[in-house]
């Protein structure tokens, strides 16, 4: 596949050659000058039909007068550069642009912005920043003002600065991005964390009431909703939060079983548990759920029933989990097979089971045992659950 560098710089070349050309036909007032570029572009041409690109690129960016009919090539080739990884060379084509003082407001301003994206891509955020801050202020392009709002909420979201990305991106971002509105609402369960912490349980319900405003599918809001009910003994009203996840985005209900059943055991509830727990089966039959379903019949109606619950499902839907438990309650039970041959089967399947991830982004694919509510590879928030299928749930 050809680099698209390369393929830009043939352009280059190409289009140099025919503006050096129309310019000798029509008689150049410096001929040396116009010589000199001829000699140029014919030395960066050989370095690129000879694979040295390097050698070529610095020929053709020297070629290049830099002028009004010049400065969007120049703009394109520093930003080639940034995405070949090479920022570096990019800031000295987009600073070498900016100095020159016959540039219009315009372009000033796009120069500006592919400059604070070279220096985002080499971490020099605080120079961005003064760049998109500025921009922000002062333009009145409001395509650019956007891309400046974009870019800074970025910065901001990489340093930690909750406030400051939701001062920046609300309202209008948040309006017209889905991405966005996603991520805010994820700042904000970031204050709530904060504020949590910091035992000022008010500011953390209001961070997390403003939080599923921004995004009613935000189920991490109603997660830390509920642990803010838990902390102050609210079982209750816990269970109550809990229960509103699944219809939010049901693949997120093997997320509750934890806190759902020890809210309800602190209750003196286990009845109320089975309810709860055969309510969801009935509405996304999980492997989780149903196991959960079945461990708590077991504590209240002996083995049999537990595994006649699993039994049933499994012919439903195949599962390792549904194996593993079945094996385990017939080793324990000796209900059919010799305890060695279950034992030797449940700890391959244990295994299997713990050899597979838990979580996996729905965006990149990236997978991992911990729920990240920020997927570490393409950074997109709240796209990270729980694995299902025969795998998983």
């Amino acid at each position: 596949m050809p680099d698209p560098l390369l393929l830009f710089l043939l352009l280059a070349a190409v289009a140099t050659g025919w503006w050096l050309g129309r310019r000798q036909r029509r008689g150049s007032d410096d001929p040396g000058t116009a010589s000199s570029l001829s000699r140029d572009y014919f030395v960066g041409l050989n370095y690129l039909l000879n694979d040295q690109q390097d050698r070529a690129i610095e020929t053709f960016v020297g070629a290049l007068e830099v002028n009004s009919e010049t400065i969007d090539t120049h703009i394109t080739l520093g930003n080639l550069f940034r995405l070949r990884g090479e920022a570096d060379r990019a800031v000295k084509i987009h600073q070498n642009l900016l100095a020159r003082p016959t540039l219009s407001v315009t372009q000033s301003e796009g120069v500006q912005l592919e400059l604070a994206r070279d220096f985002f891509r080499l971490g020099l955020l605080d120079r961005a920043e003064r760049l998109l801050q500025g921009l922000i202020r002062d333009s009145r392009d409001a395509e650019r003002r956007f891309a400046a709002k974009r870019l800074l909420v970025d910065l901001l979201e990489r340093e930690g600065e909750w406030k400051g990305a939701l001062d920046v991106a609300i309202p209008h971002l948040v309006d017209q991005d889905a991405d966005i509105r996603r991520a805010a609402a994820h700042w904000l369960c970031e204050l709530a964390e904060q504020e949590r912490h910091e035992a000022s349980l008010g500011l953390a319900r209001k961070h997390l009431r403003r939080a599923l405003s921004t995004d009613p599918h935000c189920v991490r809001a109603n997660l830390l909703l509920a642990a803010l009910e838990h902390d102050t003994g609210q079982y209750k009203k816990e269970i109550g939060i809990l229960k509103r996840i699944p219809d939010q985005d049901p693949d997120y209900t093997p997320t509750i079983l934890a806190p759902l059943g020890r809210a309800y055991r602190l209750l003196d509830n286990e009845s109320g548990l089975i309810r709860c727990l055969q309510e969801l089966v009935d509405r996304a039959p999980y492997t989780s759920v149903i196991l959960k379903l079945a461990d708590t019949l077991r504590q209240q109606e002996g083995s049999q029933a537990a595994t006649a619950l699993v039994t049933e499902h499994l012919e439903r839907r195949p599962s390792l989990g549904k194996v593993d438990y079945l094996m385990k309650r017939y080793g324990n039970d000796d209900q059919g097979a010799t305890p060695e041959r279950l034992d030797l089967l449940r700890r391959h399947t244990h295994t299997l089971l713990h050899a597979l991830p838990q979580h996996r982004c729905r965006r990149c694919g990236f997978a991992g045992d911990p729920l990240h509510w920020l997927c570490p590879r393409c950074r997109s928030w709240g796209t990270t659950k729980p694995i299902t299928g025969i795998e998983g749930d």
